[in-house]
Parts: C-alpha cells; sequence; structure tokens
C-alpha cells in the first residue's frame, strides 16, 4: 500500500509539473473594433500592442461568441460552462449566481491548482472555489474603487483601479500563492465598463483630433424589426449629460438627457478632481458656448457625443493595454511565460456607435463578438487567426481538459484543445452554428430574442412579435436588412429555424 502510494504521489507531482498555469484576463464591454490585432477603423489609431503580442505569440479567433451579452450572465457561463437557462444566471436585474454549483474553478482546485480572482466579479454572491479572492462590490468604480475582501470586510484603495487590479494581480503571482503548485489567476478588469473614466494620464490622449465615425452612426432601422426604434441605447437620445459625458451641472439643451451625474468625479480627492477639470474644462465650455450660440445642429450633437463617448473609452482601452502588457512582461521575466496559457477575452463585445448605439444585448455582431487570443507555448502555434465558430461556454472544458481534469458530462461547451492542437482549425464535427439567448430585461428596452449564427447566416427569433430577423452576413455584414421574408431566402430560413429547434434541443433551453 505504500509503496503504491508513494507511486501515486510521485505521477501526481509529475503530472502537476506538466500542466500549465492558466493566467485569463478578462476585461468587460471590450469590443473586438478596439483591438488592433482583429483591425477595424481604430488599429492605426488607437493600438493595443501588448494584447497584440498574444496574437503575435499565440492565436486570435475571429469567431467568438457570447451566449448571452450581458455582464453577469456571460461570466456565470464561462464559470459553469453552460448556457444561462442552465446555470441560472439570467440577467443582471434579478439573478444571483448559485456558488453551489460546479464550476471550473472548482474542479481544478480539486485537481490541485491553487485559484484566484481579482478584480470585477459582478455575480452578487460571493466567490466559490477560489483560494484567494478579492473583488470589486457590483460594477466597481474607476477611481479609489472598493474591494470585498475574503472576511467580508471591504477596502478602499487609492488610485485607478485597472492600475490596482494588475497590482493586486502582480503581487498574488509574485508573493501569495504556494509556487509548488499549477496556478488558475482570473485577472478580471472593469475597463472599458461604462462610464468610461480614462486615467489621469489619458486625459488628453486623442485631443485634437476626429476619430472615425462608423458607417452606420445614423441608422434609421429600417428593414428590420420595430422592436429596434424602441431600445434605449442610442448616442443621440440616451447618454446622460452627467454619467457619460462626463459633464458637470444639468444640461439646459433637450438634446441631452440630464438626471444621473458622473459618480466617479464624486470619490476623487481634491487633486484628482482638479486634474479632470483642467483636461476637461476648456472643451466642455467650448460645447456650452456652441449650444447658448445655436451653432450645433441635431447631428452635430450627436457627433459630439460620439467624439466624446469613442475617445474616453479608448483611452480607458489604452490602460487596459498597458496593464496586459506588466501582466505578459512578468511572466516573461519570471520563466513562467513558457508553462502558462494566457487568454485575453471580455464579458462581451459593445456598440461604439454602430446602429446609433452604445452598449450591447442585441445579438447583432458588434456585442455578439467577443475577443478571443490565446498563447500557449507548445501548444498552440504563433500567428494563428482561426474562423472556428467559439463560445463562452468552451472557457470551463478548455481549462479542464488542459489540466488533465475529466470534463464532466453536463458541460454544455466542447474543448478547444482539438482545435489549438491543430493550428486552431476546427475539426470536421465541431459546431456549425452557435445558440444566443437574451432574456429582455428593463434596463436599455432591448427585445428578448434568441437565435443562431451559423459561419454565414444569423436567424434570431423576438418571442413577444413572434418575428424572424434573418440576415446574410456575407452579403450584408453591417446587418441592415432582415431577409427572413425575401423567396430567395425560403431554404436558407427552414433550415435556420431547424438548426434554431436543435440547438434549443441539444442545450434543454426550455420552452416557451
Amino acid at each position: 500500500m505504500r509503496v503504491l502510494s508513494i507511486l501515486a504521489l510521485t505521477s501526481f507531482s509529475s503530472l502537476a509539473a506538466e500542466r500549465p498555469n492558466i493566467l485569463f484576463i478578462f476585461t468587460d464591454d471590450h469590443a473586438l473594433q478596439a483591438i488592433s490585432a482583429y483591425g477595424g477603423r481604430f488599429k492605426d489609431i488607437a493600438p493595443t500592442p501588448n494584447i497584440d503580442r498574444l496574437a503575435k505569440q499565440g492565436a486570435v479567433f475571429e469567431r467568438s461568441y457570447c451566449a448571452n451579452s450581458i455582464c453577469g450572465p456571460s461570466r456565470a457561463c464561462i464559470l459553469t460552462g453552460k448556457h444561462s437557462l442552465i446555470n441560472g444566471f439570467i440577467d443582471n436585474n434579478s439573478s444571483r449566481f448559485n456558488g453551489a454549483q460546479p464550476t471550473f474553478p472548482k474542479y481544478l482546485q480539486q485537481a490541485g491548482y491553487q485559484t484566484a480572482v481579482i478584480g470585477k466579479w459582478h455575480l452578487v454572491s460571493n466567490p466559490t472555489g477560489f483560494d484567494h479572492w478579492e473583488v470589486l462590490p457590483g460594477q466597481g468604480s474607476y477611481y479609489n474603487p472598493d474591494f470585498i475582501q475574503m472576511d467580508g470586510s471591504t477596502k478602499r484603495i487609492d488610485g485607478y483601479v485597472t492600475d490596482i487590479i494588475t497590482d493586486k494581480s502582480l503581487d498574488w503571482l509574485k508573493n501569495r500563492r504556494d509556487k509548488d503548485k499549477p496556478f488558475v489567476l482570473m485577472s478580471q478588469q472593469k475597463a472599458p465598463h461604462r462610464n468610461w473614466s480614462p486615467a489621469e494620464r489619458h486625459y488628453k490622449l486623442f485631443d485634437g483630433m476626429d476619430l472615425p465615425e462608423p458607417e452606420t452612426l445614423f441608422d434609421n432601422y429600417a428593414n428590420r424589426s420595430e422592436a429596434l426604434k424602441k431600445q434605449q441605447m442610442t448616442l443621440e437620445k440616451d447618454f446622460w449629460w452627467g454619467n457619460d459625458l462626463l459633464l458637470h451641472g444639468e444640461p439646459t439643451d433637450p438634446r441631452f438627457r440630464k438626471g444621473m451625474a458622473n459618480g466617479e468625479y464624486k470619490r476623487m480627492s481634491t487633486a484628482q478632481q482638479a486634474a479632470f477639470d483642467q483636461a476637461y474644462g476648456a472643451e466642455n465650455q467650448k460645447l456650452l458656448n456652441d449650444l447658448a450660440a445655436g451653432k450645433l445642429s441635431d447631428k452635430d450633437v450627436t457627433r459630439w457625443k460620439y467624439q466624446r463617448y469613442i475617445k474616453n473609452y479608448l483611452r480607458c482601452i489604452r490602460a487596459v493595454d498597458e496593464n496586459v502588457g506588466r501582466l505578459l512582461d512578468y511572466l516573461d521575466e519570471s520563466g513562467l511565460a513558457k508553462n502558462t496559457m494566457v487568454i485575453y477575452s471580455s464579458d462581451q463585445g459593445f456598440y461604439l456607435g454602430e446602429h446609433g448605439w452604445y452598449d450591447k444585448r442585441w445579438m447583432f455582431e458588434e456585442s455578439l463578438a467577443m475577443p478571443f487570443l490565446i498563447r500557449w507555448p507548445g501548444v498552440v502555434k504563433p500567428g494563428v487567426r482561426s474562423k472556428a465558430l467559439i463560445q463562452n461556454i468552451d472557457y470551463a472544458p478548455t481549462f479542464l481538459e488542459a489540466a488533465g481534469v475529466a470534463v464532466p458530462e453536463d458541460i454544455q461547451g466542447r474543448s478547444l484543445l482539438p482545435l489549438l492542437k491543430n493550428d486552431c482549425a476546427a475539426p470536421a464535427d465541431w459546431r456549425k452554428a452557435i445558440y444566443y439567448y437574451y432574456s429582455g430585461e428593463g434596463t436599455h428596452r432591448v427585445a428578448a430574442h434568441d437565435g443562431v449564427r451559423s459561419e454565414r447566416y444569423k436567424l434570431f427569433h423576438l418571442p413577444k412579435t413572434d418575428e424572424w430577423q434573418l440576415f446574410d452576413l456575407e452579403k450584408d455584414p453591417q446587418e441592415m436588412k432582415s431577409v427572413h421574408a425575401d423567396p430567395a431566402y425560403a431554404t436558407v430560413l427552414a433550415e435556420m429555424k431547424k438548426t434554431h429547434q436543435e440547438l434549443r434541443a441539444q442545450y434543454k433551453i426550455p420552452q416557451g
């Protein structure tokens, strides 16, 4: 018996030495359009060189999608490897994550991994399955953020949240973990979530520039469901004067929405407020003067809102990219890089003015798509770009298989290891479509819908009005016209409806 125990221990130690560490760098609302490795209109103006390092040294997945385009639900899908209606976290308004259910950190913890999550959590209940955690309450704050500790206390840290989360992540990697064990660290940023408050060092970034607008900034929502006109997430009508545009006081011009102040400004120290006012004061005053003089047309106002929004959003990204670089530099300098799988992702994409929108929720590409870049030396070939259809429910089984842990049968995602070991090409039996579900929570009044996306087509259903929307992504990549009623697409519509029905059955989505 003793010999067997020694052999088992030796075998486990040997396996532990070969199993990869996992660094999961996760942001909130990071659109593919704002990552230069994915291209897009900002790739030369606002490059992301450190995130791009993962693309050059690893792989970029060009068809990576979320299962439910909201912060909390996406995180629950990642932890469990299951769709929202199965893991129970359906929306941000009424759901609370059931921490008693199995998650990939729990499985890895049981297999000898050290597990940690630092930063944004946003699942209401406290983290479970982690040896160490420090998380932001709710959405968290950009300036002088609070962190909930494992003992239930809350600590406020002076500084900028993106830097602080990275500081804490590096401290855990360097000083707090058991270095005899493999680790999984989920380093999860608040940025670039609303209200897009940049770090002080980036306040003047892009000053004096007019950043490019999307072609669909003034979309009138023709040729698609009337539900698109009823949402409340347009730059034109729904941006708050204080919270979103970072302006003081209340507007007198009816084209600006009043009522929600800039809460980040209230959290700032006197010195931080002075730096903010110095950076934004002249531009703010010019707006006030132009409005008083009647110089701005309705479209001019929308364009001003877009410029203020996109510059602050990309300023937040700049800090994210810098801090990704800090983490990658440490892995390289410490020698950990050679046996560490590094993933960069975000809970969903985001509208950067496309269709006149900010936010997410709709099944259109800008928010359905989520970044997925992976570096894994010796496994993932550098410089590869994949068009395989992957989803955030695939992360959990990927981590488990990489760690040598059997993937439970009730996990709905599929491990990406067969792809990663094959130049990221999909095997013959890989999925041909992904399934999406959005519950229609009251925020932003986006209609409930679910649907499927194949390599070329997208179909979604709005149950309240029993409408179908079908898009040919090859001919209409901006999704400006639904072809569900076009006789030329009758066969496609029937095939996509069949796929929709099959995937709902496969994922055990309740009827109704």
